[in-house]
């Protein structure tokens, strides 16, 4: 199974990377091998507010391109695992995996794609 990184910019400054995200296809869903923010964007003075919100929610339209209804799992740290639940909507299934279900993939996917038909 490939592994695939994607970055996160801004329109007006393409070279700035605010977020990363590292996925793998695992043929009935995406899972996120681990996901970064900038250190800019994290804490009180972030620049950018929903840099991992917007890139699970690219992992969650990628899960419903490829036809697996949003479906997105992913391992947590521990001390996030609530944090992804209240942010993102994740749930904890064991351990600590979490997934991004179809009905809250949906939800992320609109609201960081709003021009989505």
């Amino acid at each position: 199974m490939d592994t695939s990184v994607y970055k996160l910019t801004v329109i007006n400054n393409p070279d700035i990377i605010q977020g990363l995200i590292s996925i793998q296809d695992k043929f009935d869903h995406i899972f996120v091998n681990i996901i970064e923010n900038a250190p800019f964007n994290i804490g009180k003075n972030k620049l950018y507010e929903g840099v991992p919100g917007n890139l699970f929610a690219f992992a969650c339209k990628m899960s419903w391109d490829c036809g697996y209804q949003g479906f997105v799992s992913f391992i947590s740290k521990t001390a996030l695992m609530e944090h992804y639940n209240k942010t993102i909507g994740a749930v904890n299934v064991f351990g600590q995996r979490m997934v991004i279900e179809p009905k809250v993939a949906f939800k992320l996917i609109k609201h960081y794609y709003p021009d989505l038909k």
